[in-house]
């Protein structure tokens, strides 16, 4: 798990980049077989406007890119938050075997909590989950994040 770990740091300096442009701060990083980065990615939805825009969405782009290749086989996403259902079919189209995330997402989440998409035996493709991986930290960035006042609507009384 130590490899993890060091790998959730990198999507979390990805997080943190997205906060520059007002987006949710989610990051992500994909790395090949042999451990090396060949992808990142964070949330660009509101700097591109553009809904499907999410971290994992960015970093499998960049992935297949990186490889000329859309079979993302022997490849590993990291994420700081539980993919949604967008991202977990997206997983599984690029065939990425294993997925990495920290904090749950239990309002949206589509490997483990509301959802269970990326194991789910009825599908083609199935996915190793490693979940909570610096769980704490990625959690406090995105409850500091909704947790201000400036991108809450003002209510009335």
């Amino acid at each position: 798990m130590g490899q993890h770990a060091e790998w959730m740091r990198l999507a979390l300096g990805e997080a943190r980049l997205a906060l520059a442009t007002g987006d949710v701060p989610v990051g992500a990083v994909i790395v090949d077989a042999a451990g090396i980065v060949i992808a990142r990615g964070r949330n660009e939805r509101e700097l591109r406007h553009d809904p499907t825009l999410h971290a994992e969405i960015v970093a499998i782009r960049g992935a297949a890119q990186t490889l000329q290749d859309w079979h993302l086989t022997g490849c590993t996403l990291v994420v700081t938050l539980e993919p949604c259902v967008m991202c977990a079919g997206a997983i599984l189209a690029a065939r990425i075997p294993m997925v990495v995330f920290g904090a749950w997402d239990e309002k949206a989440g589509a490997s483990g909590s509301v959802y269970d998409v990326l194991r789910d035996r009825r599908l083609n493709h199935r996915v190793e989950v490693f979940p909570g991986v610096e769980e704490d930290e990625c959690g406090s960035l995105l409850r500091s994040f909704f947790d201000d006042p400036a991108r809450r609507p003002t209510r009335g009384p």
